[in-house]
């Protein structure tokens, strides 16, 4: 929602937000077309931005309005000053860009762009005061943040075992166990760069936050805190984890296959594993290939190979979804960690991924051509290196293809073998 009177600014905030940002934008220029606009349905705008001073609201009603019905608001003004900026910032903004201020029209549009990205970002806060806990919850959320809050170490630590989605925490120093001791056995299990750490305490030490960020932490605060510096420090942490995200995902994909490639596989695998012992879940690892893809090769050229490991990992993602790790480990290898199965339930999926394969057409210059895969399928069990299990499905994977491929072979395999 835009609540503008000019027609200059109107215009290029509209087609930068559109153009730049590809979002919709409906505008108004008073308060009686803001009440016309949001009145029926306000939820349908994730935000506002309006300007303070308007025909017929020259005091701030227009945004009085806009936080009653619960929208977000940023405030874009030609009139400013330090009381305005008091004034403003009592209403629980989340921004304010002057008019006046060189390249305002781009400033605006970027903490637009900023803000709409908040809500991508999920951000677990450890707190043990509960009035605390609930305060910068409040004000994480109101900055469009998906927030998680917790109360001890312990949760926190849980949480990020079960979740694979937080991007950022910020954590007391001064909890029952301390936030140095968090940190640490963050960094221990999660690595350096999958969740940044922002510390905070009531100290009056300085050494405390240079210690902290000494630890491995990436941003330190005292409290208490300007809302302002809070949310522009947790913000800036913020965007720069988005930005390793997007440069480690571009690192970790196959450059033929858009899938995760042999190197996330064995970065993220033991990882993986090691959470799930921890929550006591079972886990089984699978590799398949395609059969006879060299023949394939030479019948059809790699070209045709190529199109075929781009149709068979495509549809396996499709199958395979976000719960687990998929890969393409080499060649026409794939890898496939299933996070949270048992042995029986792997090899029913993996079972449903050969068939729904065998079933499929691929469709290479004009040519239907039919596929089919060999899976093999181990068990993760007992404190073992990440390679060990690699090679018990490697074994089946080979059992498999003796035993005529286009099949699952796993220890299921072998006691329902021994059994007939």
């Amino acid at each position: 929602m835009l609540v503008e009177d000019s027609r200059t600014f109107t215009a290029a905030v509209k087609t930068g937000l559109e153009t730049l940002l590809g979002v919709s934008v409906e505008h108004c220029s008073s308060l009686a077309g803001l009440k016309a606009l949001a009145e029926t349905d306000p939820a349908r705008f994730c935000l506002a931005v309006i300007d303070l001073n308007l025909p017929d609201a020259p005091n701030c009603q227009a945004l009085d309005y806009v936080i009653a019905k619960d929208i977000p608001a940023i405030v874009f003004t030609g009139a400013f000053n330090d009381r305005t900026r008091l004034e403003v910032l009592s209403r629980d903004v989340l921004a304010y860009v002057p008019k006046h201020r060189p390249n305002a029209i781009d400033a605006l549009i970027a903490c637009v762009d900023q803000i709409l990205d908040n809500a991508a970002t999920r951000i677990m806060l450890v707190e043990s005061d509960p009035a605390l806990r609930i305060m910068i919850s409040a004000l994480l959320s109101r900055h469009q943040f998906a927030v998680s809050a917790v109360a001890t170490a312990d949760e926190a630590l849980a949480l990020l075992d079960c979740s694979g989605d937080i991007d950022v925490a910020v954590v007391n120093a001064g909890m029952d166990m301390s936030g140095f001791d968090l940190l640490r056995d963050i960094r221990m299990r999660h690595g350096a760069e999958k969740v940044r750490v922002i510390g905070m305490s009531e100290t009056t030490d300085r050494m405390t936050g240079a210690d902290f960020l000494v630890a491995g932490g990436d941003e330190f605060i005292h409290l208490p805190f300007l809302k302002e510096e809070f949310i522009t420090r947790v913000t800036h942490v913020a965007l720069i984890q988005r930005r390793i995200h997007a440069l480690h995902r571009i690192a970790a994909l196959d450059y033929l296959t858009d899938i995760f490639n042999r190197r996330h596989f064995f970065e993220t695998g033991p990882r993986m594993v090691e959470q799930s012992m921890r929550r006591n879940a079972q886990s089984c690892i699978a590799i398949f290939d395609i059969d006879h893809f060299k023949r394939l090769n030479d019948t059809y050229g790699h070209e045709v190979g190529d199109l075929v490991l781009k149709a068979v990992a495509k549809r396996m993602k499709a199958l395979v979804g976000d719960d687990h790790l998929l890969a393409r480990l080499g060649g026409e290898e794939f890898g496939v960690l299933f996070n949270g199965l048992d042995i029986q339930e792997g090899f029913d999926f993996c079972e449903r991924l050969r068939v729904d394969m065998a079933n499929a057409k691929v469709i290479a210059d004009d040519e239907e051509l039919s596929i089919t895969i060999s899976i093999g399928l181990a068990v993760v069990s007992g404190d073992e290196a990440f390679d060990n299990y690699l090679n018990a499905a490697d074994q089946f994977l080979y059992m498999a293809k003796h035993a005529g491929r286009n099949r699952t072979f796993s220890e299921i395999s072998m006691l329902q073998s021994i059994a007939s």
